[in-house]
């Protein structure tokens, strides 16, 4: 036996592995030296735009009173906002040096749900909180706060936050990784999903665009997903983007700040050569985790359809998760088509979904990923959940898909979660090929023979 960390949110689990256990781990990135000095010599010489702080002059000098939004991503994504390498009181700097009348801080919250204060304290510094300075959430289901503002080629009506609209300076930030999909995350996903109006889904994550194959991790030519995000943020209008990457350490090695195509395309390029997990030979058995991401089951389901990539079908997929968020399942709208993945089983479950006489309910899409989970393992394969604040009752009571990781044991937190992994591994045979996701939902496997 070998002694390995696994990452467990913000804790680890510490495990003991059979010798014969890969432990597949993205490659060594040098982060940034000097973080700081980067991001503000990204926003002096941007990609294909002037200097951030000349395109805010020149919006003063025609106004003013010129109000300026910088959209930031909620806490699902661990966007460095604050401290050496934080991307934001940089942004704000220049604002102020232009004497922009306003600030608004935005949330590009998606469907998901608003940040608390509490929670924003946490992730932003304080120079967010300053006199001139507003933090506000984007809230999808406000009609008040949206405003329609055309259609897309594919039908789309495009609802957007009104503040964003109407704001004189328009700024967006994010993290580029790979995203389950739009292939990958950052650039226009600020918008499409962050800032659109719940309507915008029921085509953006329609049951037809989430059916399509091309909608997919690193897939970005042809994929509907990221062209109907790109398409919506072409209505909305963008000034000027920052957009980082990170390592496995979550320090940050990258700084693309500019266009929003060209910025978002450089740090997508950095990002595809840093996230592959290459593998010759699919495994029986395949151990990852939620990330930071995986705050909840609705969550969970990135790292789950990045791991399915590697199980040989009839194999078995574990998903250690700590679900730290205020309902471990997810949304109401979630919890309730949730069960129908294990009442049905996920080819049934899809067909319901694309059928003529179902109503749209939002997030049901996370149920299409799902689907791809359990269509890759097969009929014989096992999706086994480690997580404590899912587990006995509450496993069945949620109509959760799977295996539960956690019957007959007894304890909480991260013991629980040790006991549940450590069960499975165990139980590996020495002729099952065993690999260990050292980096959940962030490296994503590709066979190559």
């Amino acid at each position: 036996m070998k002694s390995f960390e696994l990452e467990f949110g913000e804790e680890m689990l510490r495990l003991q592995l059979p010798d014969h256990a890969e432990i597949l781990t993205l490659p060594e990135v040098a982060p940034l030296a000097n973080p700081a000095a980067a991001i503000r010599l990204a926003l002096q010489q941007p990609l294909g735009t002037p200097a951030l702080a000349e395109i805010v002059r020149q919006k003063v000098r025609h106004n003013l009173k010129a109000h300026a939004v910088i959209v930031i991503s909620d806490s699902t994504r661990p966007v460095p906002y604050r401290g050496e390498q934080g991307i934001l009181e940089p942004i704000l700097e220049v604002l102020r040096a232009e004497h922009v009348a306003s600030i608004e801080i935005l949330v590009a919250t998606g469907t998901h749900r608003p940040m608390t204060e509490a929670e924003l304290r946490q992730i932003l510094p304080p120079p967010a909180f300053a006199p001139g300075v507003t933090v506000t959430n984007h809230r999808c289901t406000e009609t008040a706060e949206l405003r329609h503002i055309g259609r897309t080629a594919r039908g789309t009506e495009v609802w957007i936050n009104r503040s964003y609209l109407d704001a004189d300076i328009k700024i967006l930030t994010g993290l580029v990784e790979p995203h389950f999909m739009a292939g990958v995350s950052g650039g226009a996903k600020s918008i499409c999903p962050g800032l659109v109006g719940e309507q915008v889904t029921y085509i953006f994550h329609g049951a037809a665009m989430m059916a399509d194959a091309r909608a997919d991790s690193l897939l970005l030519e042809g994929n509907p997903c990221r062209e109907e995000s790109r398409a919506v943020a072409g209505l909305a209008g963008v000034d000027f983007i920052v957009n980082v990457t990170i390592d496995r350490n979550k320090q940050v090695t990258g700084v693309f700040a500019g266009d929003l195509d060209q910025a978002h395309h450089a740090a997508t390029q950095k990002a595809l050569s840093e996230v592959v997990l290459p593998f010759a030979q699919h495994y029986d058995v395949v151990v990852t985790h939620a990330g930071f991401v995986g705050k909840n089951h609705y969550q969970a389901a990135k790292a789950a359809v990045e791991g399915a990539r590697a199980v040989v079908p009839g194999g078995t997929l574990l998903l250690a998760a700590n679900l730290t968020d205020e309902h471990p399942v997810g949304g109401p709208n979630y919890r309730r088509v949730l069960p129908l993945l294990r009442q049905l089983g996920h080819d049934a479950a899809e067909q319901m979904l694309l059928s003529a006489g179902w109503t749209f309910v939002p997030e049901q899409w996370e149920l299409q990923m799902w689907g791809r989970v359990f269509r890759r393992l097969g009929p014989e394969g096992k999706f086994i959940l480690c997580a404590p604040q899912l587990t006995g009752e509450k496993f069945h009571t949620h109509g959760i898909h799977g295996h539960d990781g956690g019957a007959g044991l007894a304890g909480a937190g991260r013991e629980l979660a040790e006991a549940m992994v450590q069960r499975v591994l165990h139980r590996v045979q020495p002729h099952q090929r065993l690999a260990i996701l050292a980096d959940g939902p962030y490296g994503v496997p590709q066979h190559r023979c």
